[in-house]
């Protein structure tokens, strides 16, 4: 079996599981008598663990291979969902994303396994594949919340059933992932290319080193500046449809898995087609100014069908950018270094979502529900700003002559 198949099939999986959670996290919250920031802080907690243990995950794979950080991880995912669907109170939600958090190392390891079996000239179009299997698993896992809260209200109403059980399922998921990775994973970095990046003084150093680098560091603050829009995005937006739209945990989560489906057929097709006809320096710049159309756009929405071509404007968009700043970063990273430089921009995009979905939250409390979505259409709009200014020194390699 391809090593690409391979690791795609082990995120697609790990994703199915978060694609469960995400869409049932605002509605059991509000189950508990939380409000939007509290739901907020749920959302932050997975984050801010993520933030701390994603450049020590990073690090360590470079040290003893990405196989062992990946089983890890995965096992420890699993052990979160089991938590999160025996909780009976908000408080004990909260412990279960804090968990996942520490164990959240997968993406990061997963892409740095990408680096060390692909060429350059193909770096970029196959990060796609992790956009893709994001896409996949926000497809099915939100099909199979819906569809299983209703089958836990029939085995009963008190967790891990009822309104729990989605998690339950996310749990079983994720061991079986766990055991066919370790069954069929196998090591990507060679002996003689561990232990080879220099050791660092700091954390805080290394972040602050690779953001001074040329390039390199706008294209992770660029990075930084879509997942907070993002966050502040994806942590309102069932509040949203909700309050709004009146919909149901069903509704909404059918709703997002067609969110899914268009970054499927973005990041698993048009990435793959469109990066070597135009590079990422024209893909790059266009996703952007989609997704500050789509962000923005979902605040005046004022119908279910104008909601549906924002979100189709915003897939796309986040479809286009997300490989493109990601090849760009791993092509000007030193290969023995890659690990770790994917762990301090996704330590990053963890502190993107720490501050997002809280702050967006304290938006819609106190402003309107709209506000989230204007201040994240703005922040991706800076991120724009930055891509224009050093659009001529960003690697073109996703681009092939013919």
């Amino acid at each position: 079996m391809s090593p690409l198949l391979v690791i795609f099939i082990t995120v697609f999986l790990d994703l199915v599981g978060f694609g469960i959670i995400i869409p049932l996290s605002p509605f059991l919250s509000r189950e508990f008598n939380a409000d939007p920031v509290q739901i907020g802080w749920l959302m932050s907690i997975y984050s801010l663990m993520q933030f701390i243990f994603a450049p020590i995950w990073g690090r360590l794979s470079d040290r003893i291979g990405r196989r062992p950080i990946m089983l890890f991880s995965l096992f420890g995912g699993a052990l979160s969902y089991l938590i999160f669907a025996f909780a009976t109170s908000f408080s004990g939600l909260f412990i279960a994303r804090l968990f996942a958090g520490i164990c959240a190392a997968n993406i990061s390891t997963a892409m740095a396994y990408i680096a060390d079996i692909t060429h350059e000239k193909d770096r970029s179009k196959n990060m796609g594949l992790i956009g893709a299997a994001f896409g996949l698993g926000f497809i099915f896992g939100p099909v199979i919340s819906g569809l299983s809260m209703e089958i836990g209200f029939k085995i009963n109403s008190r967790p891990p059933f009822g309104m729990n059980f989605p998690a339950l399922i996310a749990s079983g998921l994720c061991f079986l992932n766990f055991l066919l990775a370790f069954k069929i994973l196998k090591e990507s970095l060679p002996p003689e290319k561990r232990g080879q990046a220099p050791a660092r003084a700091s954390r805080i150093k290394n972040a602050l080193k690779h953001l001074s680098r040329p390039v390199v560091g706008p294209l992770i603050l660029v990075f930084f500046l879509c997942g907070l829009g993002m966050a502040h995005m994806e942590s309102n937006l069932f509040l949203y449809v909700s309050d709004i739209f009146n919909w149901s945990n069903k509704k909404a989560s059918f709703g997002f898995a067609y969110v899914g489906i268009i970054m499927v057929i973005t990041q698993g097709y048009l990435i793959r087609k469109l990066l070597p006809k135009w590079g990422e320096r024209i893909l790059l710049p266009m996703g952007l100014f989609m997704m500050v159309i789509g962000l923005a756009g979902i605040g005046i929405s004022n119908s279910v069908g104008v909601l549906a071509v924002i979100m189709t404007i915003l897939a796309l968009g986040n479809g286009f950018t997300n490989p493109s700043v990601l090849g760009g970063i791993s092509l000007m990273s030193d290969s023995r270094e890659q690990g770790e430089v994917m762990g301090v921009t996704h330590s990053l995009a963890s502190l993107a979502r720490i501050l997002g979905p809280p702050l967006g939250g304290w938006y819609y409390k106190h402003f309107s529900p709209s506000a989230p979505f204007f201040v994240a259409g703005i922040m991706v709009f800076v991120a724009l700003i930055i891509v224009s200014l050093l659009i001529s020194k960003i690697p073109n390699s996703g681009r092939q002559n013919h």
